[in-house]
């Protein structure tokens, strides 16, 4: 897989807006209202990142950082 996803625990504040929008339930509520992704079950899509209104979802690539898919599609064209 060419993405992974990632939460920034230190901005999320356990909405659960990515839960709900992950196609593969690869996102979890951590105890005290943090939200995590399972690296293994992650497919990379991105969908978490659009849904997110803190920014606390990312995508990485390689060692790059990615805040959205759009970010995504307008460094990779």
């Amino acid at each position: 897989k060419m993405y992974t996803a990632y939460i920034d625990q230190a901005v999320c504040v356990g909405c659960g807006a990515c839960i709900g929008l992950c196609p593969v339930g690869a996102i979890r509520m951590m105890p005290g209202w943090i939200c995590a992704v399972r690296q293994e079950a992650c497919i990379g899509c991105g969908a978490c990142t659009a849904v997110c209104h803190k920014k606390a979802v990312w995508l990485w690539e390689k060692g790059r950082k990615y805040h959205s898919c759009l970010t995504m599609m307008n460094r990779h064209g």
